[in-house]
């Protein structure tokens, strides 16, 4: 497994919409693999093509919430509801924080490995990670959406941060 360099803004190809995924190669499973590695390496919970370097609609989530992993491929949410606010950071943006509107549930339809078409619901923080990550894919950074944004030093939570 390789561990990619995450690009931090103000890079452009982080605000640049990702391309869709044409064809689902072994390759392509393989940078899946090690943007799932390095996820883990910075202690992240999402991680988007973009913020590798890679302009195509992939990301990666792991929420540690029991669920395991989520490889998200051409991913589209089709249908939210129940909007609040909660947190939301980045991979990409250390050191800053903001409290975003995001939908509570949503529906999601995607590619699995095998390039078949799949829905599913998915609720709570894992949704809300899930959102942040399809954002990156459109060129859409937390920063947009904020409601507040605070550094670093004003987070007062306790165990470790998790970014998307």
């Amino acid at each position: 497994m390789a561990i990619y360099e995450i690009v931090k803004f103000p890079n452009p190809v982080l605000t640049t919409p990702a391309a869709e995924v044409a064809k689902i190669t072994s390759n392509l499973l393989r940078v899946l693999d090690n943007m799932y590695e390095t996820m883990k390496f910075a202690n992240g919970i999402g991680l988007a093509g973009p913020q590798v370097n890679i302009l195509k609609r992939i990301a990666v989530v792991d929420v540690e919430d029991g669920k395991g992993r989520l490889d998200l491929i051409n991913p589209v949410i089709l249908d939210g509801r129940d909007e609040e606010v909660g947190p939301d950071g980045c991979l990409s943006i250390p050191g800053l924080y903001g409290d975003t509107k995001r939908f509570k549930w949503i529906r999601v339809r995607m590619q699995n490995h095998e390039g078949q078409f799949i829905e599913f619901e998915e609720t709570d923080f894992r949704a809300r990670c899930i959102q942040h990550e399809i954002d990156h894919l459109d060129g859409i950074l937390f920063t947009s959406k904020a409601i507040r944004l605070y550094r670093d030093d004003e987070v007062a939570v306790s165990g470790k941060k998790k970014k998307a």
